[in-house]
């Protein structure tokens, strides 16, 4: 399944209709199995399955390492690429019940479904001290990832997270309907060659809401920053783990939420 599909629009554009073929982003159930229980369903945008499902896994709190992940692979006779089984490391004993969602996950929320706050604040990983960076480099970052966002640039639909290293340089990118996939995705790719995360800075192209500062709590990652504004938990969650937290990330200033004492000169 692409990620992108073809659509006949209506369109008007200076008190003129015409008809138009315009590119959707798609968005499909993924299924998620563990050990053959159907464990959640997330509203996604088809591409980067397994970067997906090994990132959930890992924030979610479902395994606490990538070696516990022996495999992330479509489940075997499924009827499409929708379905993919979740398989425990040798020796990992985890119960499907512990986790089992009690709804569907939409493209809009990360933590629909979990019955209070609490239930989600998943053991983090202690965060690296640094990385010391400037207010200007992070700027620069945001740009880097609006740049980097293929499918955006030809539907306008999709929300993207990159993560850098400590001198700017893009690990990796992915791009979801949903914010909290993007990052799961990106999380995802990143820990099957390092966990943790290390002194890494998350840019996410939106604001900046609980789940996703929780995610990248999980992960250890240090530096979270949005593109627009940081909720009030977000910012608490930041403060208690020892995040950074950055929103409203502009060419003339960036703020700071929480932790600035990673920030250059603040």
């Amino acid at each position: 399944m692409d990620a992108t599909s073809r659509r006949s629009v209506q369109k008007t554009q200076g008190g003129e209709w015409s008809e138009i073929e315009d590119d959707l982003v798609t968005e499909a159930p993924l299924e998620i199995r563990l050990n053959g229980t159907p464990l959640a369903v997330l509203m996604r945008t088809p591409g980067d399955d397994e970067d997906l499902i090994r990132g959930f896994a890992l924030t979610e709190g479902i395994v606490l390492s990538p070696s516990e992940i022996a495999s992330a692979a479509p489940a075997p006779q499924a009827a499409d690429d929708n379905r993919w089984e979740l398989t425990p490391a040798m020796g990992v004993d985890i119960d499907p019940a512990q986790f089992q969602r009690n709804m569907y996950t939409t493209s809009s929320c990360g933590v629909c479904g979990k019955a209070s706050i609490d239930a989600v604040r998943v053991a983090a990983l202690k965060p690296p001290s640094g990385p010391k960076v400037s207010a200007e480099l992070l700027v620069g970052l945001a740009h880097q990832l609006r740049k980097a966002q293929e499918v955006f640039e030809t539907t306008g639909g999709l929300h993207g997270a990159a993560l850098f290293d400590d001198q700017g340089t893009l690990l990796e990118v992915r791009e979801d309907v949903g914010r909290h996939n993007a990052v799961d995705k990106v999380i995802g790719a990143v820990s099957q060659r390092a966990w943790p995360l290390g002194e890494v800075i998350l840019i996410v192209s939106g604001r900046t809401s609980f789940e996703i500062v929780q995610k990248a709590a999980v992960a250890g990652v240090p530096i979270v920053c949005g593109i627009s504004a940081a909720s009030s938990l977000a910012a608490e969650l930041g403060e208690e783990l020892g995040l950074t937290v950055v929103g409203f990330l502009r060419d003339d200033g960036l703020n700071v939420y929480a932790d600035a004492g990673r920030i250059a000169t603040v």
